[in-house]
């Protein structure tokens, strides 16, 4: 696909000199931007509330958030970004088949990874914690002993807790987190597992606010980075840092995730954020 946009690009160019030697003047030099009018194909989640949903024609979130920042600061702005959405099954595969230029979908930097994927950032470090009802007094995992735990199918956060809490937790797996909020909202769990940030947009919708709590004990470390193809990538990792550096800088790093998780009562570990930048390999 990109060969045949560059071949595209090539001809136009072609194209350019031609009416130059002409005797064509466009009159002024109105300049370009790295993007030159070009799409930039960025992946995001679709059904992740306050990280990357998609309403109607609508894209919003902390990943949407930081990916229009990011975008823009290399040349492309919001009219020229085209969102895709990537599976987290599907994320490897859909850079390596150049379906996409960049991802921010909740993607975690892992040694496995690196070996197909190129990452830039972090651009948040996240780590697994629980949301509870807001009147609850569970603080961490040491109080679930008894309680009824509720995480997704087949997730690294469910097989956390089988791993080190099994003996005194009830752990009741669902294909979905909404679906484990919509069990804690009749009464039929305790507590739901999995990213604090993921938490905190699931109780940031306007059916949960003020419902739940992030509890703020994490108990992994998750550093969400931006994925970009191993070969042939449009994009630099090292740009791809120095955007994010200056989105954290400038204030608005920060200000977009207030403004995502507003209403889950929730902050940010300061222990691990603002992150700092890995090394592009």
């Amino acid at each position: 696909m990109r060969k045949t946009r560059y071949a595209a690009a090539a001809i136009a160019a072609v194209a350019a000199l031609t009416l130059s030697a002409c005797g064509g003047d466009s009159g002024s030099d109105s300049g370009s931007t790295e993007g030159s009018g070009e799409k930039i194909r960025i992946g995001i989640k679709f059904d992740q509330p306050g990280l990357g949903f998609k309403d109607g024609s609508e894209y919003t979130g902390f990943d949407v958030d930081v990916a229009k920042y990011v975008a823009n600061e290399l040349g492309y702005p919001e009219d020229q970004i085209e969102f895709i959405s990537s599976p987290s099954a599907q994320r490897e595969n859909m850079l390596e088949n150049d379906q996409l230029d960049m991802i921010f979908a909740t993607y975690s930097i892992t040694d496995t990874r690196k070996e197909k994927v190129a990452f830039g950032g972090p651009y948040f470090v996240a780590g697994q914690d629980l949301l509870v009802p807001s009147d609850s007094d569970i603080s961490g995992p040491e109080d679930l002993d008894g309680k009824n735990l509720c995480s997704v199918t087949g997730s690294t956060s469910a097989q956390k807790i089988k791993d080190n809490y099994a003996a005194g937790v009830n752990l009741l797996e669902q294909p979905s987190y909404a679906e484990c909020v919509t069990a804690m909202q009749g009464g039929s769990i305790d507590a739901v597992t999995t990213d604090d940030i993921i938490l905190a947009g699931l109780a940031s919708t306007d059916a949960n606010k003020g419902k739940f709590k992030v509890v703020g004990n994490t108990f992994s470390e998750e550093k969400y980075g931006v994925g970009l193809p191993k070969e042939g990538s449009l994009v630099k990792c090292e740009d791809v840092n120095t955007a994010i550096t200056k989105m954290i800088d400038d204030g608005a790093w920060e200000e977009a995730i207030k403004k995502n998780t507003e209403g889950a009562d929730y902050t940010f570990n300061a222990e691990l954020n603002p992150p700092t930048m890995d090394a592009c390999a």
